[in-house]
């Protein structure tokens, strides 16, 4: 399929009920891979809290280095493990067809590596607006106080609109062939029409998190598939099905 035009529309609903059809489609490889994910994660996190103790020491023997490193390597890796493998189970499912669990867990470096690019050059622009606004502010309170808060306004709402039109960044990442600044700007070109549609996506997938995280929190198994579920639905209608990279065959 070839790209979505701008002018098309979000439909909200159309994507949670097809996400929640593809997640019943094959629940349980949704939910260990999820449960999976966690854990890894929270062994890491335990790495990085038992290279700080806790937070107690103020300064890091080598042990501590190596285990810190350790932890932040760690964490990126099964982070973007972990939303490759979401990525391609939803998208399967919502092609009809069952996901296998090895599906969600294969290893697709140059995926990641897409990823982990393109989550680094959004990083560097939010970066950009904090130190402008950042120095306007700072050169505006040399004048009056109160004026310090223009600047913070100003960055506010672009970070609250970046964030929106960036919602779908790993996927772009993940299925085409764009470099780190071009996929920010593709988000934007076809997120911008339906950007108050993709807030009240936002607002959906918000809402599931936190009645998963009520219930104990082992509702998030069940939610954070679904709501990923949901995403690539909403993803699929907006930017189109088309794999340029081949995720799904592993090329």
């Amino acid at each position: 399929m070839t790209d979505t035009p701008s002018s098309s529309r979000l439909h909200v609903l159309k994507a949670v009920e097809d996400g929640w059809n593809a997640f019943t489609k094959a629940p349980w490889p949704f939910i260990l891979y999820t449960l999976l994910v966690g854990v890894l994660s929270l062994i890491f996190q335990a790495i990085g809290n038992a290279a700080t103790g806790g937070g107690s020491n103020t300064t890091l023997g080598i042990g501590g280095v190596i285990l810190t490193i350790v932890a932040v390597v760690g964490s990126w890796i099964v982070s973007l493990w972990g939303v490759t493998g979401m990525v391609r189970g939803s998208w399967i499912a919502l092609d009809g067809r069952k996901p296998a669990f090895a599906e969600f867990t294969r290893w697709d470096g140059a995926a990641a590596s897409r990823l982990f690019v393109r989550s680094i050059a959004l990083t560097i622009l939010f970066l950009v607006i904090a130190i402008i606004c950042g120095l306007v502010g700072f050169g505006l309170a040399q004048l009056n106080q109160v004026l310090i808060w223009i600047p913070a306004v100003v960055a506010l709402i672009l970070f609250i609109y970046l964030s929106v039109n960036q919602k779908f960044l790993p996927y772009v990442a993940l299925l085409e062939q764009r470099g780190p600044f071009d996929t920010v700007q593709r988000g934007r070109d076809v997120v911008d029409p339906s950007w108050w549609w993709v807030v009240l996506l936002l607002i959906v997938d918000a809402v599931i998190i936190i009645i998963g995280a009520l219930l104990c929190g082992v509702g998030l198994l069940v939610a954070a598939p679904v709501v990923a579920c949901i995403t690539t639905a909403a993803y699929r209608q907006l930017f189109g099905n088309e794999d340029q990279t081949g995720l799904f065959n592993g090329n």
